[in-house]
């Protein structure tokens, strides 16, 4: 019940539930234990499942001339949808990665039709969530347009302090757009320039 708790209490920040809506989904979700290592996706597949972190971190990643980049990091309380692959059915262009041990709510559209069918909310609560994760990929893509390597690093700092240290520095790296010794740089230069700010 602990997993399922969780799931509804990020839901009850989005609409108010019943006691009944929230026994309706306790009793829907399932959940799934990944190692760290394990692939969700891989390039060419169709995605047929969606997933909500209870614990851990889920890398998405292009193989691009044999280098991996990183796009994107889901920890806690996100939702790791393949949404191009899942909604319409195409093969994925990217991969999904476990890069700790994760503890996932697995969905998929048999799942998501059951809740419907039990309580039409949930399809405004599907439909909210889904505008959610639109807002926060397109807020994603602009930065990388319109932001220089350090501001995008300094972004993380202060929305995910947490990942930081939980991320291996070339993925951060990748993930910013810059090579690791770049990266490094970075946070000396920001490390120097909060010395000096203390002293």
């Amino acid at each position: 019940m602990a997993n399922a708790q969780k799931l509804i209490d990020y839901f009850r920040k989005i609409m108010s539930l019943t006691a009944y809506e929230a026994q309706v989904i306790a009793d829907s979700i399932r959940t799934r234990t990944y190692q760290k290592g394990d692939l969700l996706l891989k390039e060419g597949q169709i995605a047929t499942e969606c997933y909500f972190v209870l614990k851990g971190c889920v890398r998405q990643y292009y193989m691009i001339d044999g280098e991996e980049k990183t796009s994107n990091f889901f920890t806690e309380e996100q939702w790791v949808v393949s949404l191009h692959s899942f909604s319409q059915g195409l093969p994925a262009d990217h991969y999904l990665e476990c890069i700790e041990d994760t503890i996932l709510v697995v969905g998929n559209e048999e799942r998501e039709e059951e809740m419907y069918r039990a309580n039409s909310k949930f399809e405004t609560i599907s439909r909210m969530v889904l505008e959610k994760i639109m807002s926060e990929q397109q807020a994603l893509q602009a930065r990388y347009v319109t932001d220089t390597p350090e501001q995008r690093y300094l972004h993380l700092l202060d929305n995910n302090p947490a990942l930081v240290q939980r991320v291996p520095l070339y993925q951060l790296a990748s993930y910013i757009g810059v090579k690791p010794e770049s990266l490094s740089r970075i946070r000396k230069r920001i490390a120097d320039r909060n010395k000096i700010k203390r002293a």
